[in-house]
């Protein structure tokens, strides 16, 4: 998050500006978002529904859970969510890559609503996954990331066919696959279909609103040699030395921190068979992240040009293997376009009309970064954001756990954006939007 600066003068420069900043209305964007939505009986109808059936939607969340869903290997849930789809009856189909696709139609002439919740966990599926609950809390790997949302996903569709729901545009429905490893699903499907109006990702943190798309390369450097008896390596050619000094060159490049600027982090380091014996080949992995697309751009080159010259200062072998490369969104002020647009503050409002926040004082309503399957509709310039499924803590490790409660607020949210944009997308007049 960016800090603003302000240079105070004197002590009556100071009282002057105070008094000026005082006298300032709060800066507003534009919103979508009139309570009066929630008089009309088909919202109010909805509303009652979810609550009522609020208790099968955590037993599906939890039966969810314990299902096997390995990045690239989801099938057990994606037959459950095609299920529901058919039994609702959306056009429904799987692409190539297994991405679970179910379409609403509309009447015809409103936007098109692209929902995501991606199916994937981090955990390998022999992983034990029984959820254990005690009161409100679940406990299991992968039951806040993102399980809680394909749960809240298809609730929401559900209580829309119950309640008889009408809307001009399409609303698409998307079980995504293998989001944990680098967005591929959603990126597939994006690079596949007609671009929708808005795109809506339940996932990333309860309480706050991402509008923005944090870039992510991941490389790995592979050092290779012909290999050496260590009675015979003495003065021999060796990816250690190589490695070792391309990892200390690595982390004496100088740029500046998040939030506009980047993080670099060497997370393996892998080689070698035996003691007694030069590696033939010696890799280090590195994940580069930074919301700033031209930042992101000269550091990967950087990295890449740092690496060549130990290589061929010590005289082996490199080979160069790009894992993924999720391009970035902006910096704050580069996105600043995308915060203007009435679907983040709508989110914002409708977050503080359910009264759901992040629970950590002074935190941001909405964020100018993200790493979730809204990404990449940002970096496409299509109106995106992702909104949290539960309020969750211990993403990707064992110890994860979830507070049931929370999906309820959220799936509430889900259901009113999508209901807000369902006939066009329009803002209310100045006096009702929220600063």
């Amino acid at each position: 998050m960016t800090r603003s600066h302000r240079l105070i003068l004197g002590v009556a420069a100071s009282l002057t500006l105070s008094a000026t900043a005082t006298a300032q209305p709060a800066t507003q964007y534009p919103t979508s978002w009139d309570p009066a939505l929630m008089q009309r009986a088909d919202i109010k109808a909805a509303m009652a529904r979810l609550e009522q059936n609020f208790p099968q939607q955590v037993e599906e969340w939890i039966r969810l859970t314990e299902m096997p869903a390995k990045s690239g290997k989801e099938e057990a849930r994606a037959a459950h969510v095609k299920a529901a789809f058919e039994k609702e009856g959306l056009r429904t189909s799987v692409d190539s890559i297994g991405n679970v696709i179910g379409v609403r139609k509309g009447t015809g002439g409103g936007p098109t609503i692209v929902i995501m919740a991606h199916m994937d966990v981090v955990f390998e599926n022999t992983t034990p996954k029984k959820v254990r609950r005690s009161g409100d809390t679940l406990f299991a790997p992968g039951v806040g990331d993102n399980t809680a949302s394909v749960a809240n996903m298809l609730s929401t569709l559900r209580t829309m066919n119950a309640t008889r729901f009408t809307h001009k545009g399409d609303i698409i429905f998307i079980g995504t696959v293998q989001e944990e490893v680098g967005l591929k699903g959603a990126e597939y499907w994006l690079a596949h279909n007609p671009r929708p109006d808005l795109l809506i990702v339940p996932d990333g943190a309860f309480g706050s609103v991402s509008y923005g798309a944090l870039g992510i390369f991941w490389t790995k450097y592979v050092f290779t040699s012909p290999g050496a008896h260590t009675l015979a390596s003495r003065g021999r050619p060796t990816p250690v030395r190589a490695v070792a000094e391309a990892v200390q060159r690595l982390y004496e490049i100088e740029f500046p921190a998040l939030p506009d600027g980047a993080v670099m982090n060497i997370g393996q380091i892998h080689g070698g068979e035996i003691f007694n014996s030069v590696p033939q080949e010696l890799y280090f992995t590195v994940d580069l992240r930074s919301p700033d697309p031209v930042l992101l751009d000269s550091l990967d080159r950087t990295i890449t040009r740092v690496t060549k010259e130990v290589a061929e200062k010590h005289k082996v072998g490199l080979r160069v293997e790009v894992d993924q490369k999720n391009q970035a969104g902006g910096t704050e002020k580069q996105l600043e376009g995308a915060r203007a647009h009435p679907l983040v503050q709508t989110a914002v409002d409708i977050n503080r009309f359910l009264g759901i926040s992040s629970g950590m004082p002074g935190a941001r309503e909405a964020v100018p970064t993200g790493a979730t399957d809204a990404n990449p509709g940002v970096v496409r310039k299509i109106p995106s954001i992702a909104i949290g499924g539960s309020r969750a803590n211990g993403a990707h490790q064992l110890t994860e756990y979830a507070l049931a409660s929370t999906a309820l607020p959220s799936t509430k949210l889900l259901y009113l954006l999508t209901a807000t944009f369902a006939d066009g997308i329009k803002t209310v007049p100045p006096g009702k939007i929220v600063p």
